[in-house]
Order: structure tokens, then sequence, then C-alpha cells
């Protein structure tokens, strides 16, 4: 028999896939006005003695056949909390089974402790939750060694650290570090031979390599935070932070000059913070007045306040080929027995209107950072030196260490120690790092 024609009224909600041949049978099967897929199919009522002559093919209908079966209402909030108070609760998982002991552990009578620190300790989360010391890429501020090349040029005694090309490599290297929000970096220059001068002139030439590279960055990277170096070694050619007298005697008033005139060329080139790491007397308050005097009143100065006469600075020498060329710097650099004397030049620099201070090295340095962080309300910056990095690097290559491990536990105790800030040349792998472990 051929199969009686049917209307299709829609009726949302319901699925449709698949086809099918809907003829008596199914209408048998279902009947009339049943509901399938997306259509509701019913006779059509003064159409189907027309419809019987013609070709049964034309009839049939292609649709889904898939009746929709309809859950059950959950039951009401005062259903459930009869069922409760009758004492037919919903059935739950078990209570877990005691973890047994290894065998061979003595049976004894546990300890009467009101106080177990252990417990805040027994899950990730809980430890997440308790921990004091925080640490995150805006805590980082990189250290990027310049030179006048267009090659990236590695340091050996830095594995993974290189002196770049000032054009393209540093502007790269920035890249990476925004990548991984770092956003803060110092630049040192490796400056030619050639214009090394016993006063140090080129450290305040308008063109030369640091300020070239200040407005480079700016223009590329207007918020990024450039932080720059004040000292003559770079540029001197006897390797001292200041100019030397004939008798090899460091002048101190000279030098603050000059470092004066270095400040106010990097300002005007862009710079966010210059940062003295001279360790001349008065020269922090002297950069203050030439800045201001310049109307850059806007430019920080972070001090580094309390900067130790360390054996952890040679790798940093071999990157800038300025090693001393006579002599040593213990007549302006902190002795590294010296404490109390850390706090002398803190309070001078608060005096003098320094915005940030630092304790270099960090982490042979923890407890002056501590003592530094306890006596005074600025911020307070730690520099993770070359020879700091440089021993975890080659640790971790003989297989002695986790690098990984040591890198980020090494940074988050000098922030422990109350570092606001780190110079790390670690700064790009450990924000890798940090963003690994929050995913």
């Amino acid at each position: 028999m051929a199969a009686s024609p049917v209307c299709f009224r829609p009726h949302v909600g319901l699925r449709f896939s698949g086809s099918a041949s809907v003829n008596n049978s199914s209408r048998a099967q279902f009947g009339d006005g049943a509901c399938f897929g997306h259509l509701v199919f019913a006779p059509c009522k003064g159409r189907e003695s027309s419809s019987r002559n013609r070709n049964s093919s034309s009839s049939s209908v292609r649709a889904i056949a898939e009746p929709v079966i309809r859950k059950p209402a959950p039951p009401t909030i005062e259903e459930c909390e009869a069922a409760v108070v009758a004492g037919n609760p919903p059935p739950a998982p078990p209570v877990p089974a005691k973890p047994k002991a290894p065998e061979g552990t003595p049976v004894i009578t546990p300890l009467t402790l009101t106080s177990r620190p252990r417990r805040n300790r027994r899950s990730p989360a809980l430890r997440a939750a308790f921990q004091e010391t925080l640490i995150t890429p805006a805590n980082f501020i990189l250290p990027l060694f310049v030179h006048e090349g267009e090659q990236n040029t590695p340091i050996g005694a830095m594995p993974g650290c290189y002196r770049l090309g000032w054009r393209h490599g540093l502007i790269d290297e920035v890249y990476k570090a925004r990548d991984v929000g770092v956003n803060s970096v110092v630049l040192f220059p490796k400056v030619p031979d050639a214009l090394k001068t016993s006063s140090g002139d080129e450290a305040f030439n308008p063109d030369g390599l640091v300020p070239r590279c200040i407005r480079l960055l700016k223009d590329k990277f207007p918020d990024l935070v450039i932080y720059t170096d004040v000292a003559l070694d770079p540029y001197s050619s006897d390797g001292h932070d200041g100019i030397v007298r004939e008798d090899g005697v460091i002048m101190n008033d000279e030098t603050v000059h000059q470092l004066c005139k270095q400040a106010v060329a990097q300002a005007r080139a862009g710079a966010d913070v210059v940062s003295p790491s001279d360790m001349m007397d008065g020269r922090v308050g002297a950069i203050r007045r030439a800045l201001d005097s310049e109307g850059y009143t806007d430019v920080s100065i972070m001090a580094y306040t309390a900067k130790y006469a360390s054996a952890f600075y040679g790798p940093f020498r071999e990157a800038l080929d300025s090693n001393p060329r006579f002599g040593d710097k213990n007549t302006y650099q902190m002795n590294p027995a010296n404490y109390r004397e850390a706090l002398i030049e803190t309070r001078a620099d608060e005096a003098e209107g320094a915005d940030i201070i630092m304790v270099k090295p960090a982490m042979p340095y923890l407890d002056v950072i501590r003592l530094l962080r306890d006596n005074s309300s600025l911020p307070v910056s730690a520099y993770q030196v070359s020879g700091e990095y440089s021993m975890i690097k080659a640790a971790a290559a003989a297989g002695m260490l986790d690098e990984k491990k040591a890198m980020l536990e090494s940074l988050l105790s000098i922030r422990r120690a109350g570092a606001d800030v780190i110079l790390t040349y670690f700064a790009i792998p450990a924000a890798q790092a940090l963003a690994a472990e929050r995913f």
C-alpha cells in the first residue's frame, strides 16, 4: 500500500539525524502526530485521496525516525531534604581506608603534640596556599651585554649569554624577554679599546653605544623599562670605575663630575633609571642634582648601595673586557667582612635622593639584603652576579645540580631575604619555568 502523505510541523528541542522512509508502518508503530527528530508527522486531511494517485516513491519522506526519551525531572530540594531526614541519604563514596605502614614499622603510642607544622605542608594545594614568598617575571631585570658588531658573540665564562649586536641581537633578546613577561633590562657596553681613555670621556658621548641602544629600544618598545650602568670602568683605559691618579689613587670628586655627565647623557637618550655602580662618595646626590637641573626629574636612581669587592665578578669582567689594568677595587668597593657598614651607605644614599637601593652580589650577602630591607622603606634590588650564574651553570653541566630547580631556588631565596627586584642572567629561563609551573 502506498504511504499516506504527511505534513510537517516543527517541534523545537528534538534530535534530527540520518534519514529514514516514513510510511504507514512507521505511523502505525508510533501513531499519528508522533515526534520524529525536529518534525511532527500527522495526516494531511483533504489531500490524502489525491495523493494516492501519485507515484508511491514521491510520497515517501526522508526524515529522522528517532523518538526522544525524556528524562524524569530531578527531585526537588524539599524531597531531597525529606529523604535525608527520614534516614535515607543518597549514596556517597565510602570512607577511605587508612594507608598501611610498611612491614617492620614499630607499633608506638603517638606523640602528644598540640602543634604539628607538617599539617600545613601535606599537599600541594596547602603548600601553595601558605607560601610566604612569591616570585614573578615582574621581579626580574635582565642584564644585557651589547657591542658594536652585528653578530652575537658567546661569552665563554657565562654559558648561554652573549655580547649582543646592538641593532638586531639586542632587539631579538628583548622580544624574547617580553614574550615571557620580563619588561625591564639593564645595559652594559663592550666599548672598543680605541675609545677608552684615562678620563673615560666616551661615557657621555651622546652618540655612544649605550645612548644609541637606548634610543633604539625606546623606539621599538616605548613601555620597556631601561636601566643603565653609571661607572667609568667600561670606558677607562685603566679598567677602574673612576679616574686613576698617577700614584694609583682613585680620584673621587673628579670621577663624580664625569658620572654626572654620563647620567645626563643616558637620561637624554631615554633611560628610565640610571644606576651608579662606581661606589664613589656623594655621587647619588650629585647625579640627582644634575638630572634635576637638566629637567629629568622623573628619571630614577638605583644606587649600588652595598657593592662588595667580590670574587664573583670574574665572568662579568670577561664579558666587558674591563678588568683593572693594575691593582684592585678595594679602596672604593666594600669589604666582604663588613655588615654594619652597609647601613652607613644606605643612610647616605637615602639622604642623597636614591629611589632604589641595591646589594651586590646577592646570594653570598642575603644577610645584608635583609639588613637593608629591615632598615629602609625604599625598594631593595639585588644583583645575582655573573659568578653566581656561572657556578649554577657549571654544576648543572657536570650533573651535580638540577639547573632549573637550583635556578628557581636561588632566586626565591633572594626574594625571601627581602629583594623587590633581582638583576639576573636567568631572567628569561626563570620566567619560562615559572609560566610552566602555573600551567
